[in-house]
């Protein structure tokens, strides 16, 4: 929310994720990060021969992957959670092998790890309760999105010209919307976001704002601003020709009613309750990745805070 974050996306945020009915947490993810909706989605694809087979073979690393999830992942694996498990699985010595689900990446561990057709999930909030988690190899949060070019540089939910600004795009199922309800300004923006998703109702069924579309409708002037996990849309404003900024929402963001939206999550990777080994050499490898890593977040544009342990 991140990458399959249930609490951010929502992931990644974190999980994130990646995110529906994560509104105090976020992702995969997010938010992140989450209860699984109840949608009646394709079933699991059957792994690929080449992937069945590396399920025997330690020297690689089964990878669940998401068909569905830019830019976080990409079939070709440009994503950016699948070059982060390239590089980890490398720095263990192992082959990776990417399994692809042709479904959102909130339903990787439910149709993928949880059934055996792969053994990691990549970018889930480290607090997953549905896995074991290793130590987070980052930290990122929700910004505030504008256009370099205007004067509505929005560093907190408590900025005043918050509840007067054109239309706000944010994600459903996040910390974002939650506090868009907040400040009292979601019925008028409501029509707008579903417009945005063809009016299909993210009830009972897995539905989000892609991405890159909420990027475009900032740099377009479609929207004022725009709140995202920053993961999920730091390659497109990395690539948008009109300049945009992104400020971090703070982390002590609090509802009107003194209920506190965590805006930042540590993101990890997860295996099977009963892979510690497992656990124990993805840490490994990723300690030894943590260049390499490093390089890509810088790579992508993607705004960090200190890992929280």
């Amino acid at each position: 929310m991140p990458l399959a974050n249930g609490c951010r996306r929502a992931a990644r945020s974190a999980a994130l994720v990646l995110a529906l009915g994560c509104l105090v947490a976020p992702a995969a993810a997010q938010e992140p990060r989450a209860q699984e909706p109840r949608a009646q989605e394709p079933r699991a694809q059957e792994p690929r021969a080449k992937e069945a087979e590396a399920q025997a073979d330690p020297g690689t690393l089964r990878i669940c992957a998401s068909e569905r999830q830019p830019p976080l992942s990409l079939r070709d694996g440009s994503g950016l959670e699948n070059r982060i498990a390239a590089a980890v699985a490398e720095a263990m010595g192992r082959k990776p092998v990417f399994v692809w689900l042709d479904k959102p990446a909130i339903y990787l561990v439910r149709d993928g790890l949880d059934k055996k057709t792969c053994d990691v999930v990549v970018g889930l909030d480290s607090d997953d309760p549905r896995v074991l988690t290793t130590k987070p190899y980052y930290r990122s949060g929700y910004v505030f999105l504008t256009r370099a070019d205007r004067d509505l540089d929005v560093k907190s939910w408590a900025d005043p010209r918050l509840r007067d600004v054109g239309h706000m795009v944010v994600g459903f199922g996040t910390p974002a919307e939650a506090m868009l309800k907040d400040i009292g300004r979601y019925e008028e923006d409501m029509a707008y976001l579903y417009s945005l998703v063809n009016f299909r109702a993210p009830r009972n069924q897995y539905t989000q704002i892609d991405p890159a579309r909420m990027v475009s409708e900032v740099a377009s002037g479609k929207a004022d601003v725009g709140v995202a996990f920053a993961p999920d849309i730091a390659r497109y404003v990395r690539e948008s020709t009109t300049p945009l900024r992104m400020n971090p929402v703070p982390d002590d963001t609090v509802r009107s009613d003194g209920q506190r939206m965590p805006q930042s999550f540590d993101q990890s990777m997860g295996v099977r309750r009963d892979d510690g080994a497992l656990r124990t050499a993805l840490d490994a490898g990723i300690e030894k990745a943590k260049p390499q890593i490093a390089a890509i977040l810088k790579q992508e544009g993607v705004p960090l805070a200190p890992a929280s342990n």
